[in-house]
């Protein structure tokens, strides 16, 4: 109360508002004039203004005839701008610098806060403004000064030039036809920089007359700065309750509203995060991480969100990599948006780098060079897919960011399935569109999972070798207690050896074997004998000529067969017939071997020899041919194989039969692995 006594109310004022001329009053305001000099008495030749961009052009006179005007100045420069010709476009009629130009500059875009208010009789009017604006002076004409420099220029060098004024120069013309704009080009064009000039240019000038501060027509306009009506009907929008006066003081501002982004982008409110659906909270954090465990997920999303909830909403846009989860593809490149390195399409950049993240699950290791190879997409692109889920390591390659999640993978085994679903189909795709081979994998770690992988021919021997290494010592043994009892024709328990019976003289059903090398190889011969010996009665048929002949082809094919099986001990048929093809082209024409030799009797000698015929379990779905699917193996062991094998090695121990053995063993699992990914056991 005794504030209130001390600071008491001296005198009370009405306030009017007033519209006449709320929609045409502007603050003009000159930054680079001292407000104790004015432009009230300076004539004001023109005046005119755009009303959509509120723009406004003055032309004041300039006193030409102060002591402070330098005229040779103003003569050169109007020179300039005009030359020496008098035309009625001319900016300066008179010869001389007379006049400038203002040109204004709008101070904000917001006016609603402020009015232009007038005191009158104990009554203070007030009128909203429609705009502030700044004027300065404009320097347009220098710009018209260095373009009729530049046209004289022109026209001194087209002078100089010219041959022949009559002649008409011959120009090119280049046709283009535009392609259909899409909706992105359009938005782009709409918000360049040179579209917004030229619009603000399409825009026409509306020509104004200036009245001086003491016109009789200035000093009507400033009555409509009074509010017209006192009956209390224009007046409405000052009776307002506390709170909405309060309001009217204190507006919330649309401006900075409008730029809060809709959702978090490159730095996340978490607050902000959490007003988000569950679904969105999801997508925003995974598309900014790329990569997250579980765990990391449902602390960032809080304690108080269900799992099941979450797992559900991460399947919808992530994909689980050695149990964790990566960001899909599509999230990150959207349907219409294309690579900012090379101008790949979205399509091609998801594939490749869905080729990336299912590379992950097979293996924690990833080269780029490869991943470059398979997809066909520039380095850049490459390195932008890995920079997401690796790391990379000198001399190794990409190496997965983060561990393998065991726990994850043992506590949601019905996610884990439908992931391993997902990627199953994922793979199909991949191996259509970039021509992959599909191989068998090797066995993951405990609790891994995933679909069989790619894997290349050195991988496959690898781990063939590797297998075959492991089970050394227990090969060993069951050699060691076995080796009395193997004879030249007893096989190893669990494998069963295909008998087949010799094939006779007079059998001549079989077709004979297509041993050419290929056309042209041996030029004026037939089946790789003479045409004159070809021609002659001697009919093959495919197997050798009874008499001394026969014996001696059975003999040198037997050579043959024993000698290659002594370096390799398993061979399929289609590996023995393309090294018996590579030693048919090594003999010179005419040889005795060129009688065409037939599948039957190759097998035959093979098994003449000492080998036998494995019967290997392969798969319904295998992919390997026939004759890949027949194997042979080296069985007979004993003083004269050994003893060759020993002088071979140059060994001085007798009776090498275990190491030949392994070998035998070691060679299989190769072979198999090779030819049909099927892994004998011997037991």
């Amino acid at each position: 109360m005794a504030n209130e006594e001390d600071d008491p109310v001296v005198q009370e004022i009405d306030v009017y508002l007033a519209k006449s001329l709320a929609e045409k009053l502007y603050l003009f305001q000159y930054p680079v004039r001292p407000a104790s000099m004015t432009y009230d008495d300076i004539p004001h030749l023109s005046a005119k203004i755009k009303p959509k961009q509120q723009k406004v052009e003055l032309e004041m006179a300039i006193d030409t005839l102060n002591p402070n005007y330098c005229r040779s100045k103003g003569e050169q420069i109007a020179l300039n701008v005009d030359g020496a010709c008098a035309d009625e476009t001319n900016t300066y009629s008179s010869k001389l610098m007379d006049k400038q130009t203002f040109c204004s500059s709008q101070t904000t875009s917001n006016t609603s806060r402020y009015a232009a208010a007038l005191y009158r009789q104990g009554e203070l009017h007030l009128t909203p403004l429609h705009g502030i604006l700044q004027l300065r002076p404009s320097f347009s004409y220098l710009d018209k000064a260095d373009a009729k420099h530049r046209e004289r220029e022109a026209a001194n060098e087209a002078g100089d030039s010219s041959q022949d004024e009559a002649e008409e120069d011959v120009k090119q013309i280049t046709v283009r036809f535009s392609r259909p704009e899409s909706e992105q080009a359009r938005q782009r064009r709409v918000q360049s920089y040179e579209f917004l000039q030229k619009k603000h240019a399409e825009e026409p000038w509306v020509h104004l007359h200036y009245y001086g501060l003491r016109d009789s027509r200035s000093e009507h306009e400033r009555q409509y700065l009074l509010c017209q009506g006192f009956s209390g009907v224009e007046n409405t929008e000052l009776v307002k309750s506390p709170s909405e006066y309060l309001m009217m003081l204190m507006p919330p501002s649309q401006e900075e509203e409008k730029d809060k982004p809709v959702a978090p982008s490159n730095v996340l409110s978490m607050a902000q995060l959490r007003t988000l659906p569950l679904a969105d909270q999801i997508k925003i954090l995974m598309k900014n991480v790329k990569v997250m465990p579980f765990a990391n997920l449902m602390s960032l999303l809080g304690p108080s969100v269900d799992s099941v909830a979450v797992l559900r909403g991460i399947q919808k846009v992530a994909m689980l990599v050695q149990g964790n989860w990566v960001v899909k593809s599509d999230i990150l490149y959207p349907k219409d948006s294309s690579s900012p390195h090379s101008g790949v399409p979205a399509e091609v950049l998801c594939r490749g780098r869905d080729f990336v993240m299912w590379k992950f699950t097979q293996s924690r290791w990833v080269v780029r060079k490869e991943v470059a190879a398979v997809t066909k997409l520039c380095t850049e692109d490459v390195k932008d897919f890995l920079e997401h889920m690796a790391v990379v390591r000198i001399n190794k390659g990409w190496e997965f960011i983060l561990p393998y999640d065991g726990e994850f993978i043992k506590k949601h085994p019905d996610v884990v399935q439908r992931q391993n679903m997902l990627w199953i189909g994922i793979q199909a795709k991949l191996e259509k569109v970039y021509n992959l081979v599909k191989e068998a994998m090797p066995k993951k770690p405990d609790g891994q999972s995933g679909p069989v992988g790619l894997v290349s021919g050195d991988q496959r021997v690898q781990v063939a070798k590797r297998q075959a290494q492991q089970n050394h010592a227990l090969l060993e043994r069951e050699l060691q207690q076995r080796k009395e009892q193997l004879q030249a024709s007893a096989v190893l328990p669990g494998v069963r050896i295909k008998e087949e019976p010799m094939s006779e003289e007079g059998e001549d059903e079989e077709e004979p074997m297509d041993t050419s090398p290929g056309g042209g190889l041996h030029g004026g011969l037939a089946n790789g004998l003479p045409a004159v010996r070809a021609a002659g009665g001697d009919s093959f048929n495919g197997h050798p000529p009874s008499g001394s002949a026969g014996t001696l082809v059975a003999r040198e094919l037997r050579a043959f067969v024993q000698a290659t099986f002594q370096k390799q001990f398993v061979l399929t048929l289609s590996e023995l017939k393309r090294l018996f093809n590579l030693h048919l082209a090594s003999l010179p024409p005419g040889h005795m071997l060129f009688s065409g030799i037939s599948d039957r009797m190759l097998q035959d000698t093979v098994l003449a020899a000492g080998c036998k015929q494995i019967l290997v379990p392969f798969p319904p779905q295998t992919a390997a041919s026939p004759d890949e699917q027949k194997v042979f193996a080296l069985w007979e062991s004993g003083d004269i194989s050994d003893q060759k094998e020993t002088d071979r090695q140059a060994e001085n121990t007798r009776g090498a039969g275990p190491s030949v053995m392994e070998s035998h063993l070691e060679q299989i699992s190769v072979l198999l692995a090779r030819v049909g990914g099927i892994w004998v056991s011997y037991s």
